[in-house]
């Protein structure tokens, strides 16, 4: 078994894991694996291979948000220009609107809080934390802390605004 071949076997799965959480859709999760392992491949990681995975990941992530919010400023002004009224669709799954509430409780976080939640939820550990964003070892189990009690702050927000609209719509 090669290198590269090991590493997909090792690190995919939770990989894929942490892109779907952060990205909120496993199609483009995969791409973002699959990508992250091109790049394994063309640049071997030298030291920490699981924490440079998920670094490179990351970084995938960034410049996809970034082409992404282009592309929606793109069909803003598209759909002004047009006057096209673009209708949501209505969720009728109570489970999804959970989902959706909980990562907007999620996305509300500073982007280091948001990534060293989810790298702590795929396994990571301190010292790959640390190295995937860049912090002192010593500051990472801070930053968890910190991160956890700032999503219960956010989730606990959300959920009074839900409440607080759901008592102007009845009255």
């Amino acid at each position: 078994m090669d290198d590269l071949e090991r590493l997909f076997h090792a690190y995919h799965a939770p990989l894929v894991r942490y892109l779907t959480r952060r990205m909120g859709d496993r199609d483009v999760a995969e791409e973002l694996a699959q990508e992250t392992f091109v790049r394994a491949l063309r640049h071997a990681p030298l030291t920490n291979e699981r924490a440079w995975l998920f670094a490179v990941a990351t970084n995938l992530v960034r410049d996809t948000a970034r082409r992404e919010s282009r592309d929606r400023q793109r069909l803003l002004r598209l759909r002004a220009e047009t006057d096209i009224a673009v209708d949501p669709e209505p969720l009728g799954v109570e489970r999804v609107q959970e989902q959706a509430f909980a990562r907007r409780a999620v996305d509300a976080l500073a982007e280091r809080d948001r990534l060293a939640l989810l790298m702590k939820e795929e396994g990571l550990d301190y010292h790959e934390i640390a190295a995937a964003l860049g912090l002192s070892v010593g500051s990472v189990g801070t930053t968890l802390s910190r991160a956890r009690r700032r999503l219960v702050d956010a989730y606990e927000s959300l959920q009074r605004e839900r409440a607080a609209q759901e008592g102007s719509d009845v009255a």
